[in-house]
């Protein structure tokens, strides 16, 4: 019978080291579970997408409410649903982490979420490759630049979603989803010809486009970004 060998001493039978241990942070406005599916599956689909996998910290530093437990518990469920793992929770109150602990996660200092600009700057100075796709994206289609930039050569049809950690350049029509800095680089711009999409997204800040965009804008070349946390769109030319 083979025997295992033991340490020469338990002292030597582990260690403990420091981790950089980032996580990505989920603020909710609401805890109505009906609510928060909507919202994920509009923004982030019913298939794989670009945060699947990823381990999350629920953020309540500005959520009002102290939820229970089971509330806690039912958010965390949701999210798996998506995904993503919920492992912390992190700038609540006494009440507000009390139920997280409650609910089997981890209360976490802010030193252990990862901001977003941090993130992509970290994978801006990787310089990856931009990603160019020269064939049009169909309606159901997603295309994901991880960790840089993304540009497309044909049309977007609608119901079809890019997205890229950069920026994004469509030159030809946009009429599908657009998400660029899909990990909080708020930096990012989308850049198209002609814009007719359903809907656009910087730096995590979202707005669709089914009102009625102005003649300015609409099938022409436009760019999106932020300012102030806010989603400008504009004309290429600078006209409004």
């Amino acid at each position: 019978m083979a025997q295992i060998s033991q340490p020469n001493s338990t002292a030597n039978a582990f260690e403990f080291r420091s981790t950089d241990l980032k996580l990505v942070a989920f603020a909710p406005a609401t805890l109505d579970p009906l609510k928060l599916e909507i919202g994920l599956r509009e923004k982030l689909g019913g298939g794989e997408h670009f945060l699947s996998g990823e381990q999350i910290a629920l953020d309540f530093s500005s959520f009002p409410e102290t939820p229970a437990a089971d509330e806690v518990a039912a958010l965390s469920a949701l999210l798996r649903q998506f995904g993503l793992t919920v492992i912390a929770a992190r700038g609540g109150n006494k009440g507000q982490m009390a139920a997280a602990r409650d609910a089997g996660l981890i209360a976490l200092s802010d030193d252990g979420v990862a901001p977003p600009q941090p993130v992509t700057q970290t994978a801006s100075t990787e310089r990856i490759p931009t990603l160019v796709i020269s064939r049009p994206v169909r309606t159901g289609q997603q295309i994901y630049a991880k960790g840089g930039d993304l540009v497309v050569l044909a049309l977007v049809s609608a119901g079809a979603e890019v997205i890229a950690d950069g920026d994004i350049h469509i030159y030809a029509p946009l009429r599908g989803r657009a998400l660029a800095g899909a990990q909080g680089d708020t930096s990012a711009r989308i850049y198209t010809t002609c814009l007719e999409a359903e809907l656009v997204s910087v730096g995590g800040v979202y707005r669709t486009l089914d009102e009625a965009l102005p003649g300015s804008i609409k099938c022409r070349p436009a760019q999106i970004y932020l300012e102030q946390n806010r989603l400008v769109i504009e004309a290429l030319n600078g006209t409004e």
